[in-house]
């Protein structure tokens, strides 16, 4: 038997990855006492892939959401390295989701709550935040979404 979080990720069917290495001059997290501030993630699959493509021209807004997910889905794998354990996270305090889209798509909250659910579905209301869903013209390697948060932890 695993942890509640651990538990509440199986139930979910949800594999947490280990995070690759940072590509650029950057980490993955700092934690600065209680709060870490988590970079942000791109949308890699299980098997390795990265979701790809413009929101409003190449893919669906359920695409764009399961994009998003698969970045907060990554985002646990940063928090469970830095932290041991899933448990450890008291809350998600912010989440920053950036969508590559065309000028005229409009639905960008829908596409980031892909990563709102991931959340709110593993911690329950320790994982309702803030948020900000931000439309752009392009993202790295042609990505269709990147996540970002802060976790209060304990």
């Amino acid at each position: 038997m695993g942890t509640e979080v651990e538990d509440k990720l199986s139930e979910l069917g949800i594999k947490v990855p280990t995070p690759p290495t940072p590509k650029g001059n950057y980490i993955s997290c700092v934690r600065v006492e209680n709060m870490v501030h988590v970079c942000g993630h791109i949308p890699q699959t299980a098997d390795g892939n990265l979701i790809k493509g413009k929101l409003g021209k190449d893919l669906s807004i359920e695409e764009g959401y399961k994009s998003a997910r698969a970045c907060a889905i990554n985002i646990l794998g940063t928090l469970k390295l830095e932290l041991g354990s899933l448990d450890k996270v008291k809350r998600v305090i912010k989440v920053v989701g950036f969508v590559n889209c065309t000028d005229e798509f409009t639905e960008q909250p829908k596409v980031v709550n892909g990563a709102s659910d991931l959340f709110v579905e593993v911690f329950g209301e320790k994982g309702v935040h803030a948020r900000s869903a931000v439309g752009t013209n392009a993202l790295p390697l042609g990505i269709a979404t990147e996540v970002e948060c802060i976790v209060l932890v304990e």
